[in-house]
């Protein structure tokens, strides 16, 4: 999942004391069987080709994949099909851009490219950018378990709705896992069960794939007027349609505007291309890029079914967070709930493995050259664990938080740094600044530009307006 997405940190980003620097070495993603060095430059890959694919594959795959079928609501079909081949294209380009200007200087880490385009403040641009990304991912996360874990409590307790018990409410549970599960694993000083969490976390998405496939022959549409007006009443606007049980080929409205960002939330695995690039075997750009394609496609194929198949099931009334949609039929049925309990342990364990490269960017930022100390070290995931959960029970929809982030550290992270790197980075001798290459580079940088700001518009202007406030589960 997104868990890999925002670690890109070199081996040598600037940590003297000793602690500090073993614990800035173990958290990278480490797979079996591959030797540590101290020096990326020195390293030698031990990954093979198929399991690199499986990396980048599950830092692709993220919480994006429960707002996909939303997002195809809002579009219709070949809207979101052109869209998501759009940007399934441009990521792949963008990696593109990222391997050129790491195979020129040898650096392999994204902070670092940050540093040597900009010097000290594009290093600290982009651990901010980062940075801003896993609040994100781990505000999605989160959310998932505020809409999803008081529905299988529910189900174990046979309730057919929430009674108003503590125990079934969102808020005061995602304080207890944080509190119980999340806190102690994020104080950990290395992640070991990372590589189990990884493939967990990518068969449960599977899992939830197939769930999604089976379901759509076994839910009739109309659902009745019983479910279609529970929904409306427990769900302040599902989207922006007014239609159920008609497929949309085109469409647009209010919501269409998260399209895009929930897109490209869905794609972001740039900062984990580069340390799996690193540990490749016979690494070279070119099989690195073939990892890249490989992967992307994989994604592209899941996430197009999700949606696909999450659309047909519901049509006009899916919600923002698709496996929340299927307790509108049957909050007890046994196959979501498998599905709900896979779904929230990835989520649960993943939420400390996204903390931690935060935590390592807030060192070198405020505390760099220091050695290890537990009270800093507590501090700082005790303020972010507070943090997101302040805006996970503040945040009415996982799909403002899939726009915000898909909005603004997303673009940047796929088009305007890489695009800026290339430019900063690739000498005049090998490309002129005029040159196709560069211009097609900085047209890519101004494309992020433009995404950022009309998508930041409108779903400024909806919230201003009011309109349509999707539920993702209260």
């Amino acid at each position: 999942m997104e868990l890999q997405k925002m670690n890109g940190h070199s081996r040598d980003d600037g940590f003297d004391g000793l602690e500090a620097l073993a614990e800035h070495e173990e958290f990278l993603p480490h797979k079996p069987g591959v030797k540590k060095e101290n020096h990326f430059t020195d390293f030698e890959g031990k990954t093979s080709f198929g399991m690199s694919i499986f990396n980048l594959s599950n830092a692709i795959m993220g919480s994006g994949i429960l707002g996909l079928a939303y997002a195809m609501s809002n579009t219709g079909i070949i809207l979101f099909l052109i869209l998501l081949v759009s940007i399934a294209i441009l990521s792949a380009y963008s990696i593109h851009l990222l391997l050129r200007s790491a195979g020129v200087v040898g650096i392999r880490a994204y902070e670092q490219l940050g540093n040597r385009a900009f010097g000290p403040p594009g290093k600290i641009l982009a651990a901010c950018i980062i940075t801003v990304h896993n609040i994100g991912a781990m505000s999605s996360y989160l959310f998932i378990v505020k809409s999803e874990l008081p529905l299988v409590i529910q189900a174990f307790l046979n309730k057919h709705e929430n009674t108003g018990e503590w125990f079934l409410n969102g808020n005061y549970l995602i304080i207890i896992v944080s509190a119980g599960i999340i806190l102690p694993l994020a104080l950990m000083k290395q992640l070991g069960y990372l590589g189990y969490t990884s493939g967990f976390s990518l068969s449960c998405m599977v899992f939830f794939l197939i769930s999604v496939i089976y379901k759509k022959f076994n839910i009739p549409c109309p659902l009745g007027d019983h479910n279609i007006t529970h929904i409306a009443d427990h769900h302040t606007v599902i989207n922006g349609t007014d239609d159920f049980c008609e497929a949309k080929l085109f469409t647009t409205n209010s919501q269409t505007a998260y399209t895009i960002p929930i897109l490209a939330f869905a794609f972001v695995c740039h900062p984990e291309v580069l340390p799996i690039y690193t540990e490749l075997r016979d690494a070279t750009k070119k099989r690195m890029q073939t990892v890249a394609n490989i992967s992307i496609l994989a994604m592209f194929v899941m996430y197009l079914l999700t949606a696909l198949f999450g659309y047909l099931t519901f049509f006009g009334a899916v919600e923002s967070e698709l496996l929340h949609t299927y307790s509108r039929v049957d909050p007890l049925d046994v196959l979501v709930l498998c599905v709900r309990l896979a779904v929230l342990v990835a989520v649960t364990l993943t939420v400390p493995v996204v903390l931690f490269p935060i935590r390592r960017a807030l060192l070198q930022i405020f505390f760099p050259d220091k050695p290890f100390r537990w009270s800093v070290h507590i501090g700082i995931a005790f303020c972010l664990l507070f943090l997101v959960n302040i805006l996970v029970i503040s945040v009415p929809s996982i799909r403002d938080i899939f726009g915000l982030i898909g909005a603004t550290s997303a673009p940047s992270l796929i088009f305007i740094l890489p695009g800026i790197f290339y430019v900063r980075i690739v000498p005049e001798e090998q490309e002129p600044f005029l040159s196709r290459p560069k211009i097609q580079a900085a047209c890519f940088a101004a494309l992020g530009f433009i995404f950022m700001i009309m998508s930041l518009s409108f779903i400024i202007i909806d919230w201003v307006t009011g309109e349509s406030r999707s539920g993702g589960g209260h």
